[in-house]
């Protein structure tokens, strides 16, 4: 019997915020992604990388301000970086953990590239925050150079970028490969490196690609049997942000546009995630999507936590 082919996408709480904080996070994911793995399911793993990548972006631009015979990293070469060491750390965590119980499934990590529109709208309004605090003549040197700045009262000013929508994920056919032979593949990291396609060039852009957009993106191209998005509560809620908050343990697509157009769910939090599953489920009508926490995860592939959503 063939395995059911999973997209898992991982949140923040997988990882933590810090290098020894996501050492000591990935253990427990580990342990939730084995169990997923031991339950016949092929599984491919995305995660988010929003602490990563905006560390990794503060500490080459203090670098430069140290030392100026350094040259700034660009936006996409610190998401690349960020794929690195947080998929090292989940490949070998996730490793050590399968071969505690005897499983010696290979797992594997794919640096992922994902072409971007350069007429995005995401483009003339950025919303991701990244990077250090910096001083009101910083943040003038920052505008001149063309980049977006917005101030935090009190604390300084940030370094804001756009989030585009994904439009292909370039090393697919790799992916895809590894899946089909039965492996564990870590890919599309932070959402994938955002790149420019011009003139058969794949060009860094700057910005980052919503992990949970990636995410459905992935699990359509793989036309994955099921899409599990963890992050940091059991199940969807209505009314989530009021005292008589219900959880929603079922509905169709049809339902979470409705409740999407009512304002139900908070941007950036909970709405990525339901349109990662309606763009999943419009591609792949047959398949499933699951939100649930890692804590929740096991029960909530036995039906007895999480939010199910079906076409």
């Amino acid at each position: 019997m063939a395995k059911k082919k999973t997209v898992v996408s991982l949140g923040h709480e997988a990882l933590g915020v810090t290098t020894q904080e996501q050492l000591d996070a990935v253990k427990v994911t580990a342990k939730a992604l084995a169990d997923l793995a031991s339950d016949d399911r092929q599984l491919s793993i995305t995660h988010s990388n929003g602490p990563q990548v905006s560390m990794i972006h503060k500490a080459m631009t203090e670098l430069r301000r140290v030392y100026i015979d350094y040259t700034p990293a660009a936006m996409c070469v610190c998401s690349a970086m960020s794929q690195g060491y947080v998929g090292y750390d989940i490949q070998n965590a996730l490793k050590a953990e399968l071969l505690s119980r005897g499983d010696a499934t290979p797992v594997s990590t794919i640096l992922t590239q994902v072409t971007v529109d350069p007429y995005d709208e995401a483009f003339y309004e950025p919303t991701k925050v990244i990077g250090r605090y910096m001083s009101a003549e910083d943040a003038e040197v920052e505008v001149k150079k063309g980049n977006y700045v917005k101030e935090d009262p009190g604390k300084g000013f940030r370094r804001v970028v756009a989030a585009p929508k994904p439009i292909k994920i370039v090393e697919i056919d790799a992916i895809r490969t590894l899946a089909d032979a039965g492996q564990i593949v870590i890919a599309c990291g932070g959402g994938g490196i955002p790149v420019i396609e011009q003139n058969h060039v794949l060009k860094g852009a700057s910005a980052v690609i919503e992990k949970d957009a990636i995410a459905g993106k992935l699990a359509s191209d793989l036309k994955a049997d099921e899409l599990v998005i963890l992050t940091s509560v059991p199940c969807v809620y209505k009314d989530f942000d009021k005292e008589n908050k219900t959880p929603i343990e079922k509905m169709s697509v049809s339902e979470a546009k409705k409740l999407a157009e009512e304002g139900q769910f908070e941007a950036g939090t909970m709405l990525p995630k339901i349109e990662a599953a309606i763009e999943y489920l419009s591609n792949v009508p047959e398949g499933k999507v699951i939100i649930t926490s890692i804590t929740a995860s096991d029960d909530a592939l036995k039906g007895k936590a999480g939010t199910v959503i079906t076409a």
